[in-house]
């Protein structure tokens, strides 16, 4: 079922797609919420300081609509519509239209859903069921809008693709009035503060102000940058109207002098899907498909909004996450938008953005970022080490097709101090030599840059000045394809496409090895606790570097694709691989064997795994998100066992994007319940798995005894309570009631009764029949040291037993070393045996030939003990003392 090791936990960084915000009032709480969509579920934030405060359960496919009202959030996927309550869970839902849902309007106790083919049903909240249902000709009249005009009891208002208005009574099914209209299609329909009067919005960029009473147009605007995407009013007090764009930019209309306040260029960097005033307060909501929801306030001079907090993530995708610092709360991704960011593990107010990536700072702020020629492209790949990052900068970025690299710093939250490039292409800039690879050292002082020349260059991080080079010229003939110092800046490592791994002095830059791999090398991952570097080749298969004895220490294939990213556990023990197979593959680098596989919807570009161990976060192809994965083995007992090479893996959806109790399918079900056999092999020798106490204490249960004597006789109670008389022994049994034939027995001493067998002197007798000694061996093993002394003193002829059933106990025992199991019960009943009945045994000629045989038994199974002990310590020593 999918993964053993790793289950879906939660994803990072999504906030907004597409689809337009709806904001809602709490009255109770006396707040205002936001809920955005997000793929196949919606998150709902408050205003007040943009938390989180719910997540809903995810739905089968991607949401195309959103509407909310006081109560219930309405959802739309395909041709259902579902309602949402407490932000969580579906409690109704609406099925009943043959085509895609694209418009919602929550309508009393109804809502109003709109499908492509423009048929219109009005549903009844509670019941489920259809109220009325309206289909308009596609041809005339497409419905694009809709909405309910205030204080226009039971009244819709619908706009059409054709540019014609209707407004309709829902109740009685009529048509009221039909508006021509306009030559473009109506894109928006929003009431303004006023009565009668409702903003029109238009595909060719017009802004209509009209009056639906008098059907007169009051006033119109043009907006120059397309399609009229959203509309909303400000109710502060100030006539202000705030139209949104396809390309970012939102327009504000003073409504009294009817021109153009002010521009909020680029207030998103796509389109805006969705802006709305809070009512009476001077802020706008906005959020659009740039992953962004931002906050605006009108408190300056000007008209022009000013951000006020904002919940932003990568507008593209994530393309290398890697953990900062070792607590494992903090994320660093660079994504597609050549944005660095930050994301925490514990709250989103600990998130922060990097920022964008310039060649010149400054000149950069001055001008619009969208038109910034001094703007760099995306991160490639980064490097980051937390050691000295209160000093100076601690993250170095390398930057698509640029030869330059740069360094940023995490504490100040953007671009750092230096750019590090080498001189040596100074003259000839057409080479097009670029930055491919990058370390920083575990102490923070130092940085290793790879370039596709071949050459690898060290930097000092505090002045950015450059300290050297490995080897004369080129440290390899073809592109660097990774770097890494070792955790005590000892050595270092590179691997290039000329298919060598060479591996250098840290200080001196000295090559030491150079290892031929044989194909070239696509990736490459250090972990400087164990020493280990993994190096994924272009043929799809793994090979794992020891830098401690420099060589390579395993080999490992199975995927099917290019092998994007690899990460180590914590303590060394897997390696984690992701490929554009789609699967994510961990590897136990002890056994050398592949222990757990899983499927993904989308390849996985890139993989880091928590310092702690904890989670294991990844980016995928096309997803705007950082996905959590929790590691099972921390919290319960899981089972890896070696795959096998044609292993099939199962799918497993994106974490998040499951309903509740989906994820928590028992993934190991599988599980074997091990179960350890009495002796794992018959030539080893087993110890019994009982208690000292109840075998360490025979030889010497004399001194015990006159230990435990007591000092004075015992004192008859006055009044003895009232209880059951039992048999001594374990086993608690009942005394038979001696009280019906008391006045009938004789006081003479019947020697018959005292001499009676017990159960283990019968089973000793027909054990020595059969030859099978396991139930008397079973039975002292049920007893105590006194019951175990009693039984063996049971045994002697002046006791009632006999010399043939001693003959039998030794063969017990004999047998018990020939099994070599129980080993330290034998020698402990053999030991009592013969304190007890020493002296009758050297009398009696059988039993003394039988006592020898037990002895050359013993002697044989301690000599063979004793020459596997030899050996093992033999073993120990050796590997303890020699240099390896």
């Amino acid at each position: 079922l999918g993964s053993v090791i790793f289950s879906g936990f939660r994803k990072l960084g999504l906030y907004s797609n597409h689809l337009s915000h709806v904001v809602r009032y709490h009255k109770k709480h006396r707040e205002f919420y936001i809920v955005t969509a997000v793929g196949n579920c919606f998150h709902t934030y408050n205003v007040k300081k943009l938390g989180i405060v719910a997540v809903s359960n995810a739905l089968p496919e991607d949401i195309s609509c959103l509407a909310a009202d006081r109560m219930l959030v309405y959802v739309a996927i395909g041709g259902k519509v579902s309602a949402f309550a407490r932000n969580k869970e579906v409690v109704h839902m609406y099925t009943g239209h043959g085509a895609d849902v694209h418009l919602l309007l929550p309508f009393g106790d109804h809502i109003i859903s709109v499908d492509r083919d423009s048929t219109v049903i009005v549903w009844d909240v509670e019941s489920e069921e259809e109220y009325l249902q309206i289909t308009f000709d596609k041809v005339s009249f497409e419905v694009s809008a809709v909405m309910h005009p205030s204080t226009y009891l039971n009244k819709i208002l619908f706009g059409s693709s054709q540019g014609g208005l209707q407004l309709w009574n829902v109740k009685s099914n009529k048509l009221l009035y039909t508006f021509t209209g306009w030559p473009s299609g109506v894109t928006v329909l929003q009431q303004t503060p006023a009565v009668d009067v409702v903003g029109v919005g238009l595909s060719s960029g017009q802004i209509i102000i009209h009056n639906i009473k008098f059907d007169e147009s009051l006033m119109k605007f043009q907006q120059d940058w397309g399609p009229v995407t959203s509309l909303s009013f400000r109710t502060d007090g100030h006539p202000v109207m705030a139209a949104g764009s396809p390309i970012g930019h939102i327009g504000l209309w003073d409504l009294e002098e009817k021109k153009l306040v002010c521009q909020m260029r680029d207030a998103h960097n796509t389109a805006i899907a969705g802006l709305t005033f809070l009512h009476g307060e001077p802020l706008l909501i906005t959020n659009g498909a740039d992953n962004g929801i931002r906050v605006w306030i009108f408190d300056t001079a000007g008209g022009g909004g000013r951000l006020l907090r904002s919940r932003l993530g990568h507008s593209a995708p994530p393309t290398k996450v890697r953990h900062h610092g070792l607590n494992g709360h903090h994320i660093l991704s660079a994504g597609q938008d050549g944005t660095l960011q930050s994301f925490s593990t514990v709250h989103e107010r600990f998130n922060r953005s990097l920022g964008h990536g310039s060649i010149n700072k400054k000149k950069s702020k001055k001008k619009s970022l969208r038109y910034d020629k001094l703007k760099l492209p995306a991160i490639t790949t980064f490097a980051s080490e937390s050691a000295r990052q209160s000093d100076w900068d601690s993250i170095v970025a390398c930057h698509r097709g640029y030869l330059m690299t740069t360094t940023w710093n995490y504490q100040k939250g953007g671009m750092g101090a230096h750019k590090l490039e080498p001189k040596r292409f100074n003259k000839n800039r057409a080479l097009s030599v670029h930055a491919t690879a990058v370390d920083i050292t575990s102490c923070g002082n130092f940085v290793v840059i790879g370039l596709s020349s071949g050459h690898i260059d060290v930097y000092n991080m505090q002045s950015g000045m450059h300290r050297g080079q490995y080897g004369e010229d080129e440290a390899h003939s073809g592109a660097v394809r990774g770097v890494s110092v070792d955790g005590l800046n000892q050595l270092t490592v590179s691997a290039g496409a000329d298919k060598l791994v060479n591996i250098w002095k840290f200080k001196s830059r000295k090559l030491v090895l150079s290892i031929d791999l044989g194909t070239s090398p696509a990736t490459t991952h250090l972990h400087r606790d164990s020493g280990m570097f993994a190096i994924a080749l272009d043929d799809f298969t793994l090979n794992v570097l020891d830098m401690e004895t420099k060589r390579i220490v395993r080999k490992f294939s199975g995927h099917r694709g290019q092998v994007n990213d690899m990460a180590f556990s914590p303590d060394g023990r897997w390696l984690i691989t992701a490929a554009m197979d789609c699967t994510i593959r961990t590897w136990d680098l002890p056994s050398g064997c592949l222990v757990d596989c899983f499927l993904v919807d989308f390849a996985a570009v890139s993989l880091t795994m928590s310092p702690t161990g904890d989670f294991l976060a990844s980016s995928h192809v096309d997803n705007l998100g950082i996905y959590l994965w929790s590691n099972n083995t921390l919290c319960s007992m899981v089972s890896l066992r070696p795959l096998p090479a044609d292993y099939e893996p199962t799918g497993i959806m994106l974490p998040g994007t499951y309903e509740e109790g989906e994820g928590d399918a028992d993934l190991n079900t599988e599980m074997i319940e091990y179960e350890s056999p009495e002796q794992l092999d018959e030539q080893l020798v087993t110890l019994s798995l009982l208690a000292d106490s109840r075998w360490k204490n025979l030889l010497h249960l004399d001194i015990i005894k006159k230990r435990n004597k007591p000092m004075e006789p015992p004192k008859v109670p006055k009044a003895a309570p009232f209880f059951m008389p039992t048999i001594p022994g374990l086993i608690p049994q009942f005394a038979p009631s001696e009280g019906s034939n008391q006045g009938e027995q004789s006081k003479i001493v019947n020697f018959g009764v005292l001499a009676q067998k017990s159960h283990f002197y019968q089973q000793l007798e027909s054990a020595m029949l059969s030859n099978k000694y396991n139930d008397p061996v079973g039975l002292l093993k049920e007893m105590g040291p006194s019951g175990i002394d009693a039984e063996l003193r049971g045994l002697a002829p002046d006791m009632g037993g006999d010399v043939s059933v001693l003959q039998g106990f030794l063969k017990m025992v004999a047998s018990m070393l020939d099994s070599k199991r129980d080993f330290d019960l034998a020698q402990a009943y053999l030991a009592l045996f013969l304190k007890l009945h020493l002296r009758l045994i050297s009398q009696e000629p059988g039993l003394m030939e039988e006592a020898s045989k037990v002895s050359e038994k013993l002697e044989e199974t301690w000599t063979s003990m004793q020459t596997l002990f030899n050996q093992s310590l033999c073993l120990l020593s050796y590997t303890k003392s020699a240099l390896l």
